[in-house]
Parts: structure tokens; C-alpha cells; sequence
């Protein structure tokens, strides 16, 4: 096969790698016959500076149709989470409830006096006696990292309120990589980071899927604008709609729709 450029959402070119395909695909739980298929299609559609995108929509119509039709949700998981915008704050409540699987109770958005000015907090986490500032970095564009000057200020206002409110950390969780030196600057500062893919082990996407804490956003029977409206009342999980389908009431769908939901749930049953 000859060797292609492909454009990440970065804007950067890289070789394509089956083997970094392979991978991305074997994680979501599709069959090796599946996976052999899903490499196949995209080697005969691949040309010289193909996005990563358009990679992305060619897998993600196989695995619509595929009789593993629930991997298209762990597939698609980077792009839900971003459709929880174009506001942090339903993000700020879907990091709150991964806070409450591991067993933390959680405030969001919490006005907190410093020593020199007031803050509003995006969440404020205890356990075990210990209280933790949580800050929460949302991005709803493919390839944004959180650069620098977050873990900066976010170090600056966790030292003007900490004493003043018995916090004895700070953390920065972020649904997106960050850069080299923000990760640098955070962990010198004793920052805890939780990013996209850090670290190696209890990332941000190992949380969700350890918790199968799937967004709302995964349902495919919703439109954006839905999915927006049931943010804004905080229903944030799919397992929400789920477990409680009454939630959809207030958006006064017609039966099937509704139905179409549930169906979804059923098929995503055993990742929701």
C-alpha cells in the first residue's frame, strides 16, 4: 500500500498508521472479523491528506449498520462529550457525576471568598475529610488543547481561596489533551491532571468507561437542540433518560421518537 498523509484535527500530517486504526477500533469491543472490515473500507477510500474526520464518518456509517451497533458509542465518545457545548456548565455537572462514582460528594459552581477577591468555583469535591477544588476545562473543537495560562490561573486562584476554605488541593480535568507544558507546570504545582488520555491509567475516557457514564449526547434519535434543552435541566447521562424516560416529557416528542430513544437504550443496554 502506498504510504498517505493524514490531516489531524490539529492541522498537523502524520503517516497513517494501521496499527493506530487497529487500535482505536479493537477498544470499543468490535471482533477481529469486524476490525479486518473496518480497515479494509477505509484502505480503499484513503488518499493523499484525508482528515482524520472524514476517517472517523467512514467508520462510524460501518459501525451504524454493523451487528455491533452499540460500539459506535464508545467510538463516537470524544465527539459526544464535545457536543455537550457550546457552554462548560453541563460539562461541569457530567464531571460532577464521574466525582460521584468515585465516591466524592460534590457542589458546582460555588462562589468562594479568597483572601484578596471572591471566586465562582466549577466544583468543589469531598472525601475523606478532604476538600478539593476542581477546575474543569471544556473544549468543543477537535484538536484544542489546554494551553499554559489554565494550570497558571487555576494555581493562582486555588492559592487566594485554600486557606480561607480548608481546600487542600487542586485539580484540572480537562475533556481534551493538554500541552506539554501545562502538564508540566501543573504536576510542579502538585496539581492533579486528568485530561483526555491522562494518565496512562484512570484517564478521563477510563473513567467514563470504567462507570459506562455515557452523555446524553450519544443518543442518535435526539437533535442538538434537545439534547441542549435537557443539559440546561442538568440531565446530563444517557443512563438518566434511560432509567427515568419521563425526563423527555418536557420536550414534547412525538411517540416515535420517544420510542426510537428507548430502543437505543436497549441496544446500548450494556454500555449504559
Amino acid at each position: 500500500m502506498d504510504m498517505f498523509n493524514v490531516l489531524k484535527a490539529s492541522g498537523k500530517t502524520e503517516l497513517f498508521s494501521e496499527e493506530k486504526l487497529r487500535a482505536s477500533i479493537r477498544r470499543v469491543g468490535i471482533p477481529q472479523n469486524l476490525q479486518d472490515e473496518v480497515i479494509a473500507i477505509i484502505k480503499s477510500r484513503i488518499y493523499e491528506g484525508i482528515s482524520t474526520l472524514e476517517i472517523y464518518k467512514y467508520i462510524m456509517e460501518f459501525l451504524k449498520d454493523s451487528t455491533y451497533p452499540s460500539s459506535r458509542t464508545k467510538y463516537s465518545l470524544k465527539q459526544s462529550i464535545m457536543d455537550l457545548g457550546p457552554t462548560g456548565y453541563p460539562f461541569e455537572d457530567y464531571i460532577s457525576e464521574i466525582l460521584k462514582m468515585e465516591g466524592y460528594q460534590t457542589r458546582v459552581r460555588q462562589i468562594l471568598q479568597g483572601k484578596c477577591i471572591s471566586h465562582e468555583i466549577d466544583i468543589v469535591a469531598e472525601k475523606d475529610g478532604k476538600k478539593s477544588m476542581i477546575e474543569c476545562k471544556f473544549h468543543n473543537l477537535p484538536g484544542t488543547r489546554s494551553q499554559i495560562h489554565v494550570p497558571l490561573y487555576t494555581k493562582a486562584r486555588f492559592d487566594d481561596i485554600k486557606e480561607k476554605n480548608n481546600l487542600s488541593d487542586v485539580w484540572l480535568i480537562s475533556n481534551t489533551k493538554v500541552t506539554p507544558d501545562s502538564l508540566n507546570y501543573a504536576l510542579c504545582s502538585n496539581m492533579k491532571v486528568i485530561s483526555w488520555d491522562y494518565p496512562e491509567k484512570g484517564s478521563f475516557r477510563d473513567l467514563i468507561e470504567k462507570y459506562k457514564l455515557y452523555p446524553i449526547t450519544t443518543f442518535l434519535g435526539l437533535s442538538q437542540n434537545q439534547k441542549q434543552l435537557l443539559a440546561e435541566q442538568h440531565i446530563v447521562l444517557a443512563k438518566e433518560v434511560c432509567k427515568n424516560p419521563s425526563v423527555l416529557d418536557f420536550l414534547g416528542l412525538p411517540k416515535d421518537k420517544k420510542d426510537l430513544i428507548l430502543l437505543e437504550c436497549q441496544i446500548y443496554n450494556d454500555k449504559i
